[in-house]
């Protein structure tokens, strides 16, 4: 009976006018999408318009029987990130996918004044801010004329010293080509630093030569630190092995600890590599730019120096064993500066430096040189040998011309153990042993920003140590530098083959804490390798060679684990031996020297 009742209630006329069905048709009566008059009832979506693919780059998308039904090809992969909304693009958030940091390619439609017409062109914009405050000590020689402080009658003085330094750094480039794979086909790069330093020192002609100045200086400079065109020539591999040329002003590292010259210079490059990557070449030609005195930042608003440098070098992976990348160096410093003299911007000469028979010099130098760095085993290995060969044409004991014959070797061994690296370094370079031969034997580079023995870190590359009582505005090592050159400048003086060359071992460790913190300590001793030309400068008998103990440790912490934000803490003190207590005895009869390093890095 329930059966029955359901059968007459779907039969009923309220059933049949709540759910209307098609009109019944006969056997000859034509389809309704024949009939012009009959639509299916309900709106009706319009078909989306066919997807064609309008980007003459891209890679043609292989047949669509190779896909499954449900996928749909497209030129590119920006496009589908954006298409599926995964990420909100912020111009100030360096963290996640950004127009400005070169992740897309640029809208040509939002930068029509660009003269750019493939949509392959990317914009990479980059601001870094540098702060440091550096407290530190090291042997002030009295002033001649006048004085700090009256009755200031020894040879050297109070110590003690700070420099605060604020460095800002802008870049932009502009490249040209899908850079996944293979090189940009064309990039156009611009890098400016605005340097501001104030210096506090406790005597007079320390900072500027004019005794009447005071003992404090604040500065501030512009530079140019790049400025350059890469070039891509070609590919001369499926894997996109390349050759380029790059002209202008541009980083250039000779080694791979930055021994022996390690600068950004005006030049031109011609580089490359083959057999997927594991062979690589440069050549390259530079036109030394003049610095400024107190920010060490190219002025090129004055005529180049008389000075150039030719570089051929070639790297090679794997050789001579598995891990281990070797590279062989020819370096030429081409140097004609006899007839120039240089004032720096704080009134001291530097061309020619006030050392010896206080006359210009004109050299040539051939730097000979092997360099490797990889792993052997479980061991980390970097070393690196040079031989200078040449001649100087005017030697500051003798005024004639002498040979350059001197050399240079480092190497750095690591080990690492979990979180752990232990480190042992070793440096000797050769120092000149008779000041008034025809040969100069005493090592030195063109322009050394060494990572090596806890770098900057330490007291003895961190800090300018002044020659006094030996040479005039002289120092036995410069900022930034491990080598006992006897230079008036590292930045802006000449190499000098006539000093007493360097010796060093050392041991350190780096602790990786957490993936954000790193604590590192160096234990380093330092020798002059020979002594027979501060003797002669100083008019000493004897000077032992022992120059102490330099002892430093930093913390680097990192917030967001990245190189966007770093904090930098660092200690060093320098305990003198028997040859730096020689040469350097002030008021306070120190038994220490120390250097603190508080620095803060932001980048975007």
């Amino acid at each position: 009976m329930l059966e029955g009742f359901f059968l007459m209630l779907l039969a009923s006329p309220l059933t049949q006018a709540t759910e209307p069905s098609a009109p019944a048709q006969t056997e000859t009566s034509p389809p309704a999408s024949d009939q012009p008059d009959r639509r299916r009832p309900g709106y009706e979506k319009a078909l989306p318009p066919p997807i064609v693919q309008r980007n003459p780059g891209a890679i043609t998308a292989p047949p669509p029987e190779a896909f499954p039904t449900d996928q749909i090809p497209i030129p590119d992969r920006w496009r589908l990130i954006q298409s599926l909304g995964l990420v909100t693009e912020h111009w100030w958030d360096p963290y996640h996918q950004n127009t400005l940091k070169g992740d897309r390619p640029i809208n040509r439609e939002k930068v029509k004044w660009l003269p750019i017409r493939e949509d392959d062109w990317f914009f990479t914009a980059n601001l870094t801010s540098d702060t440091v405050f550096e407290p530190r000590s090291f042997p002030i020689p009295v002033g001649v004329q006048t004085t700090e402080r009256p009755n200031s009658i020894d040879v050297f003085g109070n110590s003690g010293s700070y420099v605060l330094s604020q460095s800002l750094i802008a870049g932009v480039s502009l490249s040209k080509g899908r850079t996944t794979f293979k090189p940009p086909e064309i990039e156009y790069r611009l890098t400016l630093a605005l340097n501001l330093n104030y210096a506090n020192v406790p005597e007079r002609r320390v900072l500027f030569v004019e005794p009447s100045k005071p003992s404090q200086r604040f500065d501030y400079f512009v530079g140019v630190q790049e400025a350059f065109v890469d070039y891509h020539l070609r590919n001369t591999s499926t894997r996109y092995d390349f050759e380029s040329i790059r002209f202008g002003i541009q980083p250039f590292q000779t080694d791979f600890r930055g021994f022996l010259f390690n600068d950004d210079q005006l030049g031109v490059r011609f580089f490359g590599n083959r057999d997927n990557n594991r062979f690589q070449f440069n050549l390259a030609a530079f036109w030394r730019l003049e610095k400024d005195t107190n920010s060490g930042l190219n002025d090129v608003t004055k005529r180049p120096r008389s000075d150039w440098v030719f570089v051929a070098n070639v790297y090679r992976q794997d050789f001579l064993i598995p891990g281990l990348t070797s590279q062989v160096a020819l370096v030429y410093n081409l140097n004609r500066e006899r007839n120039t003299i240089r004032i720096d911007n704080n009134g001291f000469p530097v061309r020619p430096a006030l050392l010896g028979n206080l006359r210009g010099r004109d050299y040539d130098v051939l730097y000979l040189g092997y360099n490797a760095d990889g792993h052997i085993g479980r061991l980390n290995l970097t070393a690196s040998a040079y031989a200078a060969l040449g001649e100087d044409r005017d030697s500051i004991f003798t005024s004639r011309p002498a040979q350059i014959r001197a050399w240079f070797g480092a190497a750095e061994l690591s080990y690492d153990r979990d979180w752990v690296r232990v480190r042992l370094s070793g440096l000797y370079a050769s120092g000149d042993g008779d000041p008034y031969d025809n040969v100069e034997s005493g090592f030195d580079a063109i322009f050394e920003n060494p990572v090596f023995a806890g770098a900057d870190t330490s007291y003895w590359i961190r800090q300018t140590i002044p020659f006094a009582g030996g040479g005039r505005v002289i120092g036995i090592s410069g900022r930034n530098g491990i080598l006992n050159s006897l230079r008036s400048s590292k930045e802006q003086g000449q190499s000098n083959f006539n000093n007493p060359g360097t010796a060093l071992i050392g041991v350190g460790s780096d602790f990786d804490l957490t993936p954000r913190l790193r604590v590192s300590g160096n234990v380093n001793h330092l020798w002059f390798a020979n002594t027979a030309t501060l003797q002669a400068l100083r008019n000493e008998g004897s000077i032992p060679r022992d120059i102490g103990w330099d002892l430093s440790a930093a913390a680097i912490y990192r917030p967001k684990a990245s190189q966007n934000i770093v904090f930098r803490l660092s200690a060093a003190a320098l305990l003198p031996g028997s040859g730096f207590r020689d040469l350097f005895t002030d008021i306070d009869r120190n038994r220490s020297y120390f250097s603190v390093l508080a620095n803060i890095v932001l980048s975007y």
